[in-house]
């Protein structure tokens, strides 16, 4: 894969958003951020607490089912028992996810310059993800709901993604990840309806992932105006494919039957209904307009796109 240096990017390599930044610099802008703003889950969440009566586990208005013929059915007791059910499957979906990231990470510098800035940021990331993924395991056996893994097909798929992605691809799938979920978390820690702790976990994960989604998108951009053609064509395909299995991993049927719905009426509301595809689709459309512009949304890679029911 070509490398830009800092040459490249003073004699002017640009692409549809304007000239690149230098890889350096946004490295050591972010390791400067990170110094200042990280957490320590562990101590900076008051894990004692009891949850209060009556709030949320998320906001209402994300929650699958909201303002389905079923939801309009159900007590709000068990409304917020689903919210509770669906917060540990998004805790247990963005484990999964984390723990793919961390490993394209890896990946990605095997073969740079230990001694670099966008190396060590690289590093700095892996420790972020390895809190984070901690910290939503414990949210997980903290509210005594349970682990929802992917399905195994989406595990396979995840195993066979990660070995077979090239470096644009990963940054993309990486985007994917974290921009929705990022979309949600930002309407939550400030709902005052949502329970303390969950606000808590949901504004550590914004403040660090936004330093996670400025490198992932400037490595992204560099990549795309890098790479050879075949693996700006892999990328657009494997990325579209990759939003297909992650709009559908992002519901875990399992949380309807724990809350005592039918798995198959509940599954098929959510689908039918337009404010959830609203809900999708704004989550995303920051992210679909990035990858338009800077050339990922072409072709057979936008059907598919289009087919996961994130891109409008």
């Amino acid at each position: 894969m070509t490398t830009l240096t800092e040459a490249d990017a003073l004699d002017g390599l640009r692409d549809a958003l304007g000239l690149l930044k230098d890889r350096e610099q946004v490295a050591q802008r972010l390791l400067d951020s990170s110094a200042k703003h990280s957490f320590d889950p562990d101590k900076e969440l008051d894990w004692d607490a009891p949850f209060e009566e009556g709030k949320w586990f998320w906001p209402p208005e994300l929650v699958s089912l909201y303002d389905t013929p079923l939801w309009k059915r159900m007590s709000e007791e068990q409304r917020i028992l689903l919210s509770q059910h669906e917060a540990a499957a998004l805790a247990s979906l963005g484990i999964w996810f984390e723990i793919i990231l961390m490993q394209l990470l890896v990946r990605h510098i095997y073969d740079k310059a230990a001694t670099s800035a966008h190396v060590r940021y690289a590093l700095t990331e892996i420790e972020d993800e390895c809190r984070h993924s901690k910290m939503f395991a414990r949210l997980i056996s903290h509210g005594g709901t349970p682990w929802y893994p992917v399905s195994r097909v989406h595990q396979h798929l995840g195993r066979l993604f990660k070995t077979i992605s090239t470096t644009p691809g990963s940054f993309t799938a990486t985007l994917l990840g974290e921009e929705v979920l990022d979309w949600m978390q930002r309407l939550t820690f400030p709902d005052e309806r949502v329970q303390p702790l969950i606000r808590g976990v949901t504004r550590i994960h914004v403040v660090e992932e936004a330093r996670h989604v400025r490198y992932a998108r400037e490595e992204l951009r560099r990549q795309m105006v890098t790479a050879p053609k075949w693996s700006q064509e892999f990328t657009r395909i494997t990325s579209g494919e990759f939003a297909r299995v992650f709009s559908v991993a992002f519901v875990n049927p399992d949380v309807y039957t724990n809350v005592g719905l039918d798995k198959r009426e509940a599954l098929a509301q959510v689908r039918a209904s337009g404010h959830r595809r609203e809900v999708m689709q704004s989550g995303s459309k920051r992210l679909t307009d990035f990858l338009d512009d800077i050339g990922v949304l072409r072709g057979a890679g936008r059907r598919l796109w289009k087919s996961s029911g994130l891109l409008a």
